[in-house]
């Protein structure tokens, strides 16, 4: 949508944030990566707003009305400037003085180098345009990986070949996060990544900024898995550790170690592994979930069943009813922020157990908590074959009596 007043300024304002976070392309950013940008406007900003909403911004989802005012001010804020006003006033004010001292008392000089720079510019296009077009042609360039054992955590070998690449600026991008990246040389054959959690990635290989070669990286769980989620390195739990019978659970040590803890963590249960072929948009998945840890900062019971799909995910919260402004909804492409939607109906007390189903049909989404239903929503990006679904606590949780099936009523996965 490029109708609106103040387009124009919008869109110098999107490129210093560009230039700020040094991403890349726009234009090869994807859901997570708007995701990651919400989170850190809403860390530096104190305000949060949604992927969508960033997507509307950047032209990447339709939207026929203006940003408003208090997404402007965000932006701003974000970009470096106390707000929107501030904002404006500074460019206006930079603009005029460009003009005034640039360009109206140096304009013959400025046309008289734009002839120069023209000539010389067509000179050299005229003698290597053969060779750049050569230099630039990367669809033979291999790009592949492999991990080097099974489990976690896992090393990551990347092979690749840059006989043809003559640039310096060769990244390789490990996963969703735009600012993990590794630098490569042109005389490389290997690079290696380090991976701390099972999930579907997208590996891409950048030069210049611009993704030649991408693949799918898969870091399997190998069965259930479960994490205290200590950073930079998580602590793990082997199936054998956390599966009983038909539960998962940590032990009482675990939740002794959980207790003493004076900053917050959370504890994951994962599974991520080939399902099989069960689309993300139509399944079913039960369990019984509680959390059992409530004192201190566990008081909220903040509770998320995740289900990883091999283009997006959802992400379902919960917590008891007065902490339900601090959660977050996220279905593929549509996220709802505690603070500013109603997000009520995934107040529960979980501190027993609670029978809690999610089901999708043709990207449309039911979510029952004990047998009723307390919420219907749709979505419209697919979220692909299910290839993971997680369990995470603010604290310490337990799973009983899960199944997920797809709508014909085959079981893909059960404990």
């Amino acid at each position: 949508m490029s109708g609106y007043k103040e387009y124009n300024d919008v869109q110098r304002c999107l490129i210093l944030i560009e230039e700020k976070l040094n991403w890349g392309s726009s234009k090869e950013w994807h859901n997570d990566v708007f995701i990651e940008l919400s989170e850190r406007i809403q860390e530096e900003t104190k305000v949060l707003l949604s992927s969508t909403t960033l997507k509307r911004v950047w032209g990447r989802v339709n939207y026929n009305s203006a940003p408003s005012i208090s997404t402007l001010n965000a932006l701003a804020q974000f970009a470096g400037f106390l707000n929107w006003r501030d904002f404006k006033n500074n460019n206006d004010a930079s603009e005029f003085t460009f003009y005034k001292k640039s360009v109206l008392k140096n304009l013959k000089v400025i046309m008289l180098s734009a002839f120069i720079i023209a000539a010389l510019f067509l000179s050299i296009f005229s003698m290597s345009s053969n060779k750049s077009t050569r230099v630039k042609d990367y669809s033979k360039v291999l790009f592949k990986s492999r991990a080097i054992v099974e489990g976690l955590p896992n090393s990551v070998v990347f092979d690749f070949d840059l006989k043809d690449v003559k640039s310096d600026n060769i990244l390789i991008q490990q996963y969703w996060d735009a600012t993990k990246t590794i630098k490569i040389d042109r005389e490389q054959k290997q690079a290696t990544g380090q991976y701390y959690f099972p999930g579907y990635f997208r590996a891409k290989l950048l030069i210049d900024n611009q993704i030649v070669k991408e693949h799918d990286l898969f870091i399997k769980s190998n069965g259930w898995l479960g994490t205290l989620d200590y950073e930079p390195v998580p602590k793990y739990f082997k199936e054998r550790e956390i599966k009983k019978g038909n539960s998962l659970s940590f032990s009482k040590k675990i939740l002794e170690e959980v207790a003493e803890l004076e900053k917050p963590i959370t504890s994951t249960f994962h599974y991520v592994n080939d399902l099989g072929s069960i689309s993300g948009d139509n399944f079913e998945l039960v369990s019984n979930v509680r959390n059992l840890f409530t004192e201190k900062w566990g008081v909220c019971q903040k509770t998320t069943i995740i289900i990883v799909g091999t283009k997006s995910a959802l992400l379902i919260p919960f917590s008891i009813s007065g902490c339900v402004s601090e959660i977050g909804l996220m279905l593929s492409d549509v996220y709802l922020d505690g603070k500013k939607s109603d997000l009520s109906a995934f107040g529960t007390d979980l501190s027993s157990f609670k029978n809690i189903k999610i089901k999708t049909e043709d990207k449309n989404i039911t979510v029952y908590v004990e047998g009723e239903q307390i919420y219907k929503s749709s979505y419209k990006e697919p979220l692909g074959n299910i290839v993971g679904v997680r369990f995470k606590f603010k604290g310490i949780g337990e799973v009983e009596d899960l199944m997920l099936k797809d709508l014909k009523g085959k079981s893909f996965l059960k404990i």
